[in-house]
């Protein structure tokens, strides 16, 4: 295909571009000339091209793939949590806490009280950082930490890598990916190089890899990891740790999203000379998804610069929500609650695990809201057979970022099934794979 881009300057040959992306002459995927065929065909400076082309990353609308040259972007919407809209199916891929163990909330909001908060206050409220200060600094090992409060873990996440990267700056992710991670890197125009996951974390020679690459972050989940349920082990975090040490000013953020709710303890990619590093813990799995907020635990520069991006009167948290999530943190009977429900998810998750290694698929329930579910066909055929039974489940693929294989996984939310169904469901999914062609081994569970 030959291109009619013009242009004499940088700008005007960026705008050209756009112009044959916004008409549809060029589509997501479709190659760039190469700057010193582009240069020469249009007489212009090579460095001239460089620029129109670095113009047209920095809006997101190509991607710079080294030796496979510079492509559209491709703009599709990546997978979202939730329940699926408009669907008569039984939803077992929503990947969401189950509401009747979300704390109730009116005797919370019954006996709020407090100033009235104007601009120009403190983003933080006071009490919530007094309790947020012993919650965080528990876990890190860094002696200098400082709080911010924002939007929930996704808001946090989208905020660091902002404040630290431009785009086409390479992220590191975990293989697979939690599907808002995948979202947010690729709307902010980064790169991602993913990084396997095995059943002790993310692997030491994959984040070496990544780190040779040149990547600017490391998002890591250090335990009750999405969509695997893994947690980092102890022998595994101190590898990870020793591997960080030689990149010190690699942005590292752990998301421990499941925090209050995880049966695993947590262990740290952040060692105590790293310097940039962020510790974020949403309240979201054990508060309710419409708690909107997480604390972020950093380095002085990171947070100040995070705080720029929260300045007051535009966009801090609002501080009826944050005095809510305090009243619930301190109250024994909502602690209680999520004590509970974590042994309910934890509970669940295992026996459901055991009723499909019993009929042939081994499972190991791992830490989370999940499970991750190995077969021994592809999960798209055993899907759709599942769907003629009236289930909706989730397959691994649309958690991969390419360097492990995920087309024989199942990611399934069974943690709010009755015993009768999770039954129906085990017995469903064995039967597809059969339907499929796979070989079930059944096993005695004790």
């Amino acid at each position: 295909m030959t291109l009619e881009i013009t242009g004499r300057s940088a700008a005007e040959i960026a705008a050209s571009v756009r112009g044959l992306i916004e008409r549809g002459t060029l589509i997501p995927g479709d190659a760039l000339p190469p700057v010193r065929d582009l240069a020469d065909d249009l007489g212009v400076n090579r460095n001239t091209a460089t620029a129109a082309y670095r113009q047209l990353t920095q809006a997101g609308l190509v991607v710079t793939r080294g030796r496979a040259g510079t492509r559209v972007a491709d703009l599709a919407a990546v997978a979202q949590e939730g329940f699926a809209a408009d669907s008569v199916l039984r939803d077992v891929a929503t990947g969401n806490p189950d509401p009747a163990l979300i704390p109730d909330q009116s005797r919370a909001l019954a006996g709020m009280a407090g100033h009235r908060v104007l601009y120009g206050e403190p983003v933080i409220d006071r009490d919530l950082e007094r309790w947020a200060t012993g919650w965080m600094r528990a876990d890190l090992a860094p002696a200098d930490v400082r709080l911010t409060v924002t939007s929930g873990a996704a808001d946090a996440v989208e905020r660091l890598l902002s404040q630290a990267l431009v785009r086409d700056d390479a992220v590191a992710l975990e293989d697979p990916c939690f599907l808002t991670s995948i979202h947010t890197v690729r709307v902010g125009g980064y790169r991602p190089v993913p990084v396997p996951v095995d059943e002790e974390g993310m692997t030491v020679a994959g984040l070496r890899a990544a780190l040779e690459q040149g990547v600017r972050a490391v998002v890591c989940t250090p335990r009750a990891q999405n969509p695997t349920g893994v947690s980092l082990s102890e022998r595994r975090a101190v590898e990870l740790r020793a591997a960080l040490s030689e990149h010190p000013y690699v942005l590292v953020i752990e998301d421990d999203h499941f925090s209050m709710l995880s049966r695993s303890p947590f262990r740290s990619l952040i060692g105590p000379d790293h310097k940039r590093w962020a510790l974020v813990r949403s309240v979201s799995k054990f508060l309710g998804p419409d708690m909107c907020l997480a604390v972020t635990a950093s380095d002085p520069d990171t947070a100040d610069r995070l705080a720029m991006r929260l300045t007051p009167g535009t966009t801090w948290v609002s501080h009826l929500l944050q005095r809510l999530t305090l009243a619930l943190v301190s109250d024994p009977a909502v602690a209680a609650g999520i004590a509970h429900a974590g042994d309910h998810y934890a509970d669940r998750n295992a026996a459901f695990a055991a009723r499909l290694t019993a009929l042939g698929i081994p499972t190991y329930a791992g830490d989370g809201l999940n499970l991750w579910v190995a077969l021994p066909v592809a999960a798209r055929e055993v899907s759709e057979l599942l769907m003629r039974r009236g289930w909706l489940a989730r397959t691994g693929d649309e958690f991969s970022l390419g360097s492990v294989p995920s087309t024989r996984r199942l990611r399934l939310t069974v943690h709010d099934l009755d015993d009768a169904d999770a039954g129906r469901l085990a017995a469903d999914i064995a039967a597809a794979v059969r339907a499929a062609g796979g070989r079930l081994r059944p096993t005695q569970v004790e």
